[in-house]
């Protein structure tokens, strides 16, 4: 689904949508801010699911149904239900991946599509931090926001949507890295097609249910 009225980083996540749909299911959903524009968008019926209760409540004035809980197997969503589901920047948030991507599997109809958009702990801003300064120091933001209780790596995010259960349809890196900084244009260039996954500070990816 193409739209692009709308910036920022999670409305990128338009494009990789299917061209039409009709149920979306955003999994963190935050204060509803992605899934407003998903349902302005496409005209589909949006739910989510926020345990953050100040959130979940700024979210139910923009989506159709939000669920204020945690995403698990007592949340009060419907089975099989949705053409769409979508872990927009949450699945970092979860101590354990397989789990939720398997829930959201559940929740998909048979011939759904799963979108995931994760930070890319090999982001070369990243990788100069652990090479040069020695460090690995959390942020408020950003790929080591303090809140982030996994990380991926372009493969380790392919091994995860397929131990899961799905097949990978798309894989792509956004948000390719703006930095001038003399460190950044020396090194990429030596690393090679090594460091072609290095460039993004995410990755997305567009899967299908299998088993």
């Amino acid at each position: 689904m193409k739209n692009k009225r709308y910036s920022g980083n999670r409305a990128v996540i338009l494009d990789f949508l299917p061209d039409t749909f009709e149920t979306l299911l955003d999994v963190g959903c935050a204060a509803g801010e992605f899934g407003s524009v998903v349902r302005t968008a496409s005209g589909a019926e949006v739910w989510g699911v926020e345990p953050m209760s100040e959130a979940a409540l700024r979210a139910k004035s923009k989506l159709d149904n939000v669920v204020n809980d945690f995403f698990d197997l007592n949340a009060p969503i419907p089975e099989a239900y949705f053409d769409v589901v979508t872990f927009n920047d949450s699945l970092e948030h979860f101590p354990e991946p397989i789990s939720p991507l398997r829930l959201a599997k559940q929740k998909l109809k048979p011939s759904g599509t799963l979108v995931c958009c994760v930070p890319n702990v090999r982001y070369i801003e990243n990788v100069k931090n652990l090479l040069f300064e020695k460090d690995w120091k959390y942020t408020e933001r950003g790929i080591l926001d303090d809140t982030h209780l996994r990380f991926f790596t372009k493969k380790s995010l392919e091994r995860t949507i397929d131990e899961a259960g799905f097949s990978i349809k798309k894989i792509e890196g956004i948000n390719p890295y703006w930095d001038s900084g003399r460190r950044t244009r020396v090194l990429l260039p030596l690393l090679g097609r090594w460091a072609e996954d290095m460039k993004y500070f995410q990755f997305v990816v567009v899967a299908e249910p299998t088993r």
